[in-house]
């Protein structure tokens, strides 16, 4: 067996040890067990860092007004066919949300109807306020984005793409104040790409340029912060330094959502938001039996969740 993270279909990815004796844990319907060699299989990244409790992380950043973000949508539909069905969130502040199910399921185009991206039938407020009488750099203040497989100027360097994201707080045209270059390298030392700050975008791998993509969004100091796939082309050791940039920001009041694949990972935030067929199927917190079950059911009792260490992961079946 090993850490579960599901391909399309929500089928759990190739791979796996035999099992023999070892830890017991729950499987929805029946008990079975797992060899050390599986717990630490699904713990590893975890073990760097990664926990499910409020500890601050040592470089949290300070947070002004944390707004309210509520959407209670109707139907959203990309061309003729209907992806999301009526559903409501409320992402809560100084928590993080993690929104998870198979692929297919309507987690990337739920988190951008959230963002303001995507036009639904219903209603996205921010203070209660709704959405659209907000102004742009008003809104981009209070909610920062980071989009999965996003293009940027390739040409620029990674300080500059981080930069963008004080846009929000400078006003036209006005070069970028002291307080503007603090921030994004401070962004950019949490991300560790500050040693590659004066390469070109297109210079670096993966997994570089996705760590200045976050801290271009870390930059804006918003106190909603949305990520899509965040841990796209990040290593074990950098997915455990991602989360716990996460709970320094809930740390400091912000409220953060992201869609994962990496259950691991996942299971570790504060509200799981299940989802399957563009619907909400179950939200509650990880050690919630509920939860296991809703993950079970959108997965197709090919999962095994555990609780080692006082921590929640998933297992392959």
């Amino acid at each position: 067996m090993s850490a579960a993270r599901f391909d399309d279909g929500g089928r759990p990815g190739a791979g796996g040890v035999p099992t023999s004796s070892g830890a017991s844990f729950a499987t929805g319907d029946a008990s079975t067990s797992a060899t050390a060699a599986d717990v630490a299989s699904a713990t590893v990244a975890m073990d760097a860092g990664l926990t499910g409790g409020a500890a601050t992380a040592p470089d949290a950043v300070t947070l002004g007004h944390v707004p309210a973000l509520r959407i209670e949508l109707r139907a959203l539909s990309l061309g003729h066919r209907q992806v999301l069905h009526p559903l409501s969130l409320a992402p809560a502040p100084r928590a993080w949300t993690a929104i998870v199910g198979p692929n297919g399921a309507g987690k990337s185009t739920l988190l951008r109807a959230i963002a303001g991206l995507l036009p639904f039938d219903g209603t996205l407020t921010l203070d209660g306020k709704p959405w659209p009488t907000w102004p742009a750099k008003a809104r981009a203040r209070q909610v920062a984005w980071l989009g999965q497989n996003e293009t940027a100027s390739e040409d620029l360097t990674a300080y500059d793409i981080a930069m963008l994201g004080r846009l929000p707080h400078q006003p036209w045209l006005a070069p970028a104040s002291a307080a503007d270059h603090a921030a994004v390298e401070h962004a950019m030392r949490q991300t560790q790409s500050w040693d590659w700050r004066d390469r070109a975008l297109g210079s670096l791998s993966g997994g570089e340029r996705q760590r200045v993509l976050l801290a271009r969004a870390l930059a804006v100091h918003s106190g909603v912060l949305l990520m899509d796939e965040p841990l796209a082309h990040l290593d074990p050791p950098h997915q455990s330094d991602w989360a716990r940039i996460v709970r320094g920001r809930v740390a400091a009041g912000g409220a953060v959502v992201s869609v994962l694949h990496e259950l691991n990972v996942a299971l570790q935030a504060d509200t799981l938001v299940v989802m399957d067929g563009g619907r909400i199927v179950h939200q509650g917190p990880p050690h919630d039996p509920a939860t296991h079950d809703a993950l079970q059911r959108v997965f197709h009792h090919r999962l095994l969740i555990l609780q080692v260490q006082g921590r929640w992961v998933a297992l392959n079946a």
